[in-house]
Order: C-alpha cells, then sequence, then structure tokens
C-alpha cells in the first residue's frame, strides 16, 4: 500500500504524522501550503482514510516513520518549531 504512495506523499505523510501542521510543512519542503494539502488529500485517498488519526497509525503500520521518529535538526529550524514534547 504504502509503495503507492510518491515519495513527496510520503514526506508529508511523515511530517504530518509527527504533528506538523500544513504550515510547517510547507515550510520545511519548501512549498505552498495549498501543495501541502493536496499531497496529503491524494495520500489519504491512496490509503482509503479520511481521517488524520488514523493517516498516523497508517504511517506506522506502513514504516513510513517510527514510534521514535523525530524532526531532525533541519527540520524544527525550517518550521520554526522547538522541542515540544513529541519532538
Amino acid at each position: 500500500m504504502a509503495s503507492g504512495l510518491t515519495p513527496r506523499e510520503k514526506e508529508v505523510v511523515r511530517l504530518a504524522s509527527l504533528g506538523c501542521s500544513r504550515e510547517d510543512i510547507a515550510k520545511i519542503l519548501k512549498l505552498a501550503p495549498s501543495t501541502i494539502d493536496a499531497h496529503k488529500a491524494r495520500a489519504m485517498a491512496k490509503l482509503g482514510t479520511d481521517k488524520a488519526a488514523l493517516l498516523t497509525r497508517l504511517a506506522l503500520k506502513l514504516k513510513i516513520t517510527d514510534q521514535n521518529d523525530r524532526l531532525t535538526p533541519t527540520e524544527q529550524r525550517k518550521s520554526g518549531r522547538k522541542n515540544d514534547g513529541w519532538n
């Protein structure tokens, strides 16, 4: 199932599963927030869900991310997020 996702869709799913907002993801990937919405919507359609919580569970199940995954220092810097307990 995850093999049907493009590399960019996997990046967006991973970052969303780490709690990043669309604005955070847009800053990290240097894309427009509307582009992030499009990638996320396509990924969710391919994975058969319309719920963000289920998207996170699927990201774990499909090994797009894992429970020990964190934003990299570069991703934290680009998004402007600090260590918020999850990251």
